[in-house]
């Protein structure tokens, strides 16, 4: 995927606006977890060093603009101060934080920027028309710089203002981070190493159609695991109790499998629960033998097994999806299993893509065993579907 990075761009004494993704987790209004701002600093310390004049923006959280008081709310809740203050503390002695998204204070504070200052901006989605890729405001922040980074990756599958509108008024490159999270899902995808084996999970088929639907057709084996595998297993004639189900999706699921081809890995036994909240009956069942009463919270250790043979040999190997609920220790067992076995594969390339896998991988203690985790769920998954990534398609038309 042919693409220009910041390094193909002259930014010595130019303003360049980055597009990063500070949207980190607030609790009380402080930082619970700051990874994506040290996934931005790549980016952000180059640019300083060679001279740049740096404004970055981001969102944070959502704002609901329909409704006057939430939308006052939500801007009280997704300031973009604590992100200022912690990123003051990495990169002391060169933040300035402008809490507006357009004015004369705004525009004061960047005309007054020196080579290698770092001004961020408020939260772009104050701005009701930054959803909507808002043509008067993509133009009034493009007029801020002179070149523009994309390099919030966790962003661009979104045709927003900050992402794309900008991105047709200036020239334009993709950040370190952007270019590494498309070189590794450019590799795991379009070009992988075979076998190539896929593992989907989560809660609901209709979430992940278009992921299923491609991946039959470039994977060599897509293992189903999670809550939409008791959708699969209404499809092959089985009863699942109380488990999540889409009866809308049963005859979908029929036609996956029928178009698999033996490609698609079901589970054949599941951990079972007679309450999601208290439980106090678990136990393990066959998938063809669920009682009534009872839910499908994990999968079972055959399928732990069966799932883990799929992976002996692949060379390329995607994962999206947790195997159960993973936040609970007692439905845990099965994205642990997983996640170890895909870990430990020899002369393997694995991705995580996002998400909740994403979560329970780092939670376990598994980061650093993966070829890639990456930092957008949602724009890793539409890269897996197949689709174009609007933030990257505009930056590869003005290359």
């Amino acid at each position: 995927m042919a693409k220009q990075t910041v390094k193909d761009l002259d930014v010595k004494g130019k303003r360049v606006i980055v597009r990063v993704d500070f949207n980190v987790p607030l609790k009380d209004g402080v930082i619970t977890n700051d990874n994506r701002i040290q996934a931005a600093l790549p980016t952000i310390n180059y640019l300083t060093e060679n001279g740049a004049k740096v404004i970055l923006m981001s969102h944070l959280g959502k704002i609901d603009h329909k409704d006057p008081e939430k939308c006052e709310a939500g801007k009280k809740k997704n300031n973009m101060a604590p992100v200022a203050a912690r990123l003051a503390e990495l990169v002391p002695g060169k933040v300035t934080f402008v809490p507006e998204t357009r004015g004369e204070v705004l525009e004061k504070a960047v005309a007054e920027m020196n080579d290698g200052d770092i001004v961020l901006i408020q939260n772009t989605r104050y701005e009701k028309g930054e959803s909507k890729n808002d043509p008067e405001l993509a133009a009034y922040w493009a007029k801020l710089g002179d070149l523009f980074v994309s390099d919030a990756f966790g962003s661009v599958h979104r045709a927003h203002a900050s992402t794309v509108g900008i991105a047709t008024h200036l020239p334009s490159a993709c950040g370190f981070l952007v270019q590494k999270e498309i070189e590794n899902l450019s590799a795991a995808i379009d070009n992988p190493k075979r076998p190539l084996v896929a593992i989907l999970g989560g809660a609901k088929v209709s979430d992940k159609i278009a992921v299923i639907e491609n991946l039959l057709n470039i994977a060599d084996k897509v293992i189903i695991g999670g809550g939409m595998a008791y959708t699969f297993a209404v499809a092959e004639g089985h009863g699942v109790g109380n488990s999540l189900l889409e009866a809308d999706k049963v005859d979908m699921a029929k036609d996956f499998m029928a178009r698999g081809n033996g490609k698609l890995i079901l589970p054949v036994d599941t951990v079972i629960a007679n309450d999601f909240e208290n439980p106090t009956d678990i136990k393990t069942v066959d998938i063809d033998a669920m009682p009534d009463g009872y839910m499908g919270l994990d999968i079972g250790p055959k399928t732990i097994e069966l799932f883990k043979k799929e992976l002996q040999g692949a060379h390329t190997v995607v994962w999206n999806g947790p195997m159960g609920v993973f936040e609970k220790p007692e439905f845990a067992t099965g994205t642990i299993e997983i996640c170890k076995a895909i870990s430990e594969l020899p002369d393997a390339m694995t991705v995580i893509g996002g998400g909740d896998s994403a979560s329970a991988a780092i939670n376990l203690g598994f980061k650093d065993k993966f070829s890639h985790i990456s930092t957008g769920g949602g724009a890793s998954l539409e890269y897996m579907e197949g689709k174009e990534l609007p933030g990257i398609a505009i930056i590869q038309e003005k290359a």
